[in-house]
């Protein structure tokens, strides 16, 4: 009996020395990658490597796929090698739905379909989605997160309906596993898709709704800060749309609030105690651009022209600064957003040249991005039309006007581009192409 304990000790103890030696191996490699990966300037080939030498060593499967994972995100975020990044990542799909191993599996499938969407594969992309929210019930942050990914797809695609009742059903989780917080975030997102679609009855119970759930969730003074200002821009928002000009003042007065508010307040550390909450709107930054834009909107909506230059000049300021450290493609939109308003003041006030420029920098910042250029090619040639009109080059104004017609299917830019080439007709003396106009 003392012989067979004997063994038996000696055999697990070269058991636990074997796993030692297996996982000494597998930390030494993951040590090295991620060396290189941090390294600066980052040593992509050689943290590559590192993560290939795994494979050879034949790991557990819960190894194999967490390796193709981080293989894949490194290829995908550092490299332009999409079809590696691709294989890897759809091996870490395949092979983390064989274990249980929730983190590989649902960020393979999210950063996956991004990589398909990149590739204009967006049939691919939404069925891996469809299916990693059907599996993903039992974990909230990852159900909620893909949820938003699907909805953002759909967005995208210009497809509001089936991105709005998407939110709605993210909404509904967020409430059955008790976050109120994420709740008021997938509402406040349908919201703003509603006001894209233009649905304003539909709008106001949802921000009624919002607000209560705003004002009464009580926890991180950042993420209810940052609710308050979603709110309230979207508030803000409304009110432009429809034209209520002088209801905008007391909610841009609580937004400027809202922002020094969180200018004073500093990052909490401590993760919330519901994985569900694990979500942030806008970093404090570029809220601050926001509130900038949804003021510069404001002012030029009021006639207040002056007070319009001055928020664009601090906020194009401010962009500046940001895009030094951080590429996110919103602060591009911002800023060209701010352009087409200053651009509009600019002529209105006379100042031709400067116009002229700044429709320039718009061009610039489109030719770098195909997606930011398909959203703003009608208002870019509206804006050509209207300094066309300014300097009286009238066929030019029409050839700029008739393009963004074309380009078009947004009611309101729809109405004031015909106005506008209506006002050219009249000029030019061609009286049958303005009642022709008019009447289409």
């Amino acid at each position: 009996m003392a012989a067979q304990a004997a063994a038996a000790a000696q055999a697990a103890a070269a058991q636990a020395a074997q796993a030692e030696a297996a996982d000494s191996w597998y930390l030494a490699l993951l040590g090295f990658a991620e060396h290189f990966r941090t390294s600066s300037p980052p040593k992509i080939r050689l943290c590559v490597h590192c993560l290939q030498a795994v494979f050879p060593f034949k790991p557990p499967q819960r190894i194999e796929a967490r390796t193709h994972l981080q293989l894949g995100s490194v290829l995908y975020h550092h490299t332009k090698n999409s079809e590696q990044a691709r294989s890897h990542l759809e091996k870490a799909w395949l092979i983390s739905q064989q274990v249980s191993f929730p983190y590989v599996k649902f960020e393979a499938a999210s950063l996956l379909s991004e990589l398909y969407c990149q590739e204009n594969s967006v049939d691919a992309a939404k069925p891996l989605l469809r299916k990693a929210i059907q599996i993903s019930q039992q974990t909230p942050y990852w159900h909620c997160r893909l949820l938003f990914q699907l909805a953002q797809l759909h967005t995208l695609e210009k497809d509001l309906v089936s991105a709005c009742d998407l939110l709605g059903v993210g909404a509904e989780y967020a409430r059955v596993v008790g976050s109120e917080y994420t709740r008021a975030l997938f509402l406040l997102s349908k919201g703003m898709l509603l006001l894209m679609e233009r649905k304003l009855q539909e709008v106001h119970p949802l921000l009624t709704l919002c607000g209560q759930i705003v004002e009464n969730w009580q926890g991180n003074p950042i993420q209810k800060e940052s609710l308050r200002v979603f709110f309230l821009v979207l508030q803000v928002t409304h009110y432009l749309d429809a034209g209520q000009v002088k209801s905008v003042k007391p909610c841009l007065k609580q937004l400027q609030q809202c922002i020094q508010t969180i200018s004073t307040l500093h990052d909490d550390e401590i993760l919330p105690s519901n994985p569900a909450d694990l979500f942030h709107w806008l970093p404090k930054e570029h809220m601050c651009v926001l509130v900038y834009l949804v003021t510069v909107m404001h002012s030029m909506q009021a006639g207040y022209l002056e007070k319009a230059q001055k928020y664009t000049d601090k906020a194009l300021m401010q962009l500046e600064k940001l895009k030094m450290l951080d590429c996110s493609p919103i602060l591009s939109s911002f800023q060209v957003i701010l352009l087409e308003h200053i651009i509009m003041c600019r002529l209105v006030t006379g100042h031709k040249a400067t116009a002229l420029q700044e429709i320039s920098q718009v061009c610039q910042l489109c030719q770098q991005s195909p997606r930011l250029f398909s959203n703003h090619a009608a208002q870019l040639h509206t804006l050509l039309g209207l300094y066309c009109v300014s300097v009286n080059c009238m066929d030019n104004a029409e050839a700029q006007f008739t393009t963004a017609l074309r380009l078009t299917n947004h009611q309101e830019l729809w109405a004031f581009i015909v106005t506008n080439l209506a006002s050219v007709y009249i000029r030019e003396g061609n009286r049958h192409q303005e009642v022709d106009i008019l009447q289409f």
